[in-house]
């Protein structure tokens, strides 16, 4: 007889509370193994394939895809050891783990053993996005009925061919139905694009097919915006951006610094030969250098103890722009790091922000944040500190400016750097002095050689 176990969804650490399904890696029916994900969530911090602790077969799921659900709601239901009561055995061809692997699974252990906390056993790798040929079908919850404009491709009569979660939500909140899109990927495989163009297809038929609106009595009558829904990575943002305004007193003090030097010392670095230094890399060297001078800027505020905690590693976050939003992914143990260690995890952690791939534990822990806005061709910012964090250094861009050099009017390499602090852990002359510093190092790299 079998026995039906409930998985429910996990605590996935970092406080978060809840998370939205985003699509259902597995169907009832399907013999899932242990530690096998079956389904990808979205969490106010990343995107996240959730695996299953129990081996068996799937009897139930709860919630439909872009479903809210809290912490420990019930996920799906798994029969193990056998077929539960009143049930037939899935057919063979439905299965997405072959029944020999997961009979074997089962006789070895019905239950990986593992205290799940959003992971299983299988470490980094059942947290990795996976790429599929085809998704899920799709729920059976009614969508809005698509126009007849939409309406000449035939519904595909398997699962929809869609792989990106973006596409999927994107075709969601436009109330698009995926069946009625003909995929231009391969083997019919639906991109972003196709979305977009549908969508605009359908508008412009909508737009042409509507009557002429009614005329307006006054202003007041003014047609009402689109209304986005503050959740997952914007709402987060929006979150901790009010929080650091509310609770944090910050100030902001900014000074413009020849870089001429640096660039210079980071070009000899590079023509060496080696893996490439990054510019971000050294100026990252440079806060750990001057958190290290400085450490009052390296804290937290304990409100309901009335302390300042000041913190012993820096861990060092860093902004990076992806298409789900604006993230922080965290350089753990930054100040004890090479200029080439950095290098090489800044790129993996913007190619797992890119990718949608970074776990909360990448997303958590900063003690102290570096913003390089430059990369968006601006000069200058006041930066809004990362909670619950006391200070960000924000970087403008690097360009050709006048500049007085050794007493004479010169073109040199000039940048804005913009420090805010929080005026709870130190008052303007520390962060004066952490900012100055900063300047002398990107104007004379070797000041650094004093510190090592």
């Amino acid at each position: 007889m079998a026995q039906v176990l409930e998985f429910k969804l996990p605590d996935l650490g970092e406080g978060l509370t809840e998370a939205e399904i985003v699509r259902w890696l597995v169907d009832v029916g399907d013999v899932v193994a242990i530690d096998q994900p079956v389904v990808e969530v979205e969490t106010a911090k990343a995107m996240v394939e959730v695996p299953c602790p129990y081996g068996g077969v799937v009897t139930a799921r709860f919630g439909e895809e872009g479903t809210e659900l809290p912490v420990g709601a019930p996920l799906l239901t798994v029969a193990v050891g056998g077929v539960p009561d009143g049930g037939a055995a899935p057919a063979p061809e439905a299965a997405k783990v072959p029944q020999a692997a997961a009979a074997k699974d089962a006789e070895s252990s019905e239950y990986s053993g593992n205290v799940l906390v959003g992971y299983g056993t299988a470490g980094p790798a059942a947290r990795r996005r996976r790429v599929r040929h085809q998704a899920p079908a799709a729920p059976a919850a009614p969508v809005a009925a698509a126009p007849a404009a939409l309406a000449e491709p035939e519904a595909p009569a398997g699962p929809v061919p869609v792989i990106s979660p973006l596409v999927r939500k994107l075709a969601r909140d436009g109330g698009l139905d995926l069946r009625q899109v003909r995929g231009s990927g391969p083997e019919g495989l639906i991109l972003r694009a196709d979305v977009e163009t549908a969508l605009a297809v359908r508008d412009r038929a909508a737009t042409v097919a509507a009557p002429a609106p009614a005329p307006v009595a006054t202003a007041a009558s003014a047609a009402v915006g689109e209304r986005v829904p503050l959740r997952g990575v914007r709402g987060a943002v929006a979150d901790k951006l009010s929080r650091s305004r509310t609770e944090i007193p910050d100030a902001t003090c900014w000074v413009d610094a020849d870089a001429t030097e640096l660039m210079a010392a980071r070009a000899a670095m590079n023509a060496a030969g080696g893996p490439k230094i990054s510019v971000l890399a050294l100026l990252a060297r440079i806060c750990t250098h001057a958190l290290a001078r400085f450490p009052e800027l390296n804290s937290t505020v304990d409100t309901a103890a009335r302390e300042i905690v000041r913190l012993p590693d820096v861990h060092l976050g860093f902004a990076a722009q992806t298409e789900r939003g604006l993230v922080v992914p965290v350089v753990r143990d930054a100040g004890g790091r090479t200029a080439e260690s950095l290098t090489a995890e800044f790129a993996r952690l913007t190619e797992s922000a890119r990718q949608g791939t970074l776990t909360p534990a990448d997303l958590t822990g900063g003690t102290f944040t570096l913003n390089n806005y430059g990369v968006f061709g601006v000069d200058g910012s006041t930066p809004i500190i990362n909670h619950p964090e006391a200070a960000m250094l924000g970087v403008g861009r690097i360009v050709p400016k006048p500049w007085v050099h050794a007493g004479e009017l010169a073109v040199r390499q000039v940048v804005q750097l913009s420090l805010t602090f929080d005026h709870r852990v130190c008052d303007g002359g520390t962060a004066g002095g952490f900012l100055r510093y900063v300047a002398d190092c990107v104007e004379n790299p070797a000041v650094l050689l004093r510190t090592l």
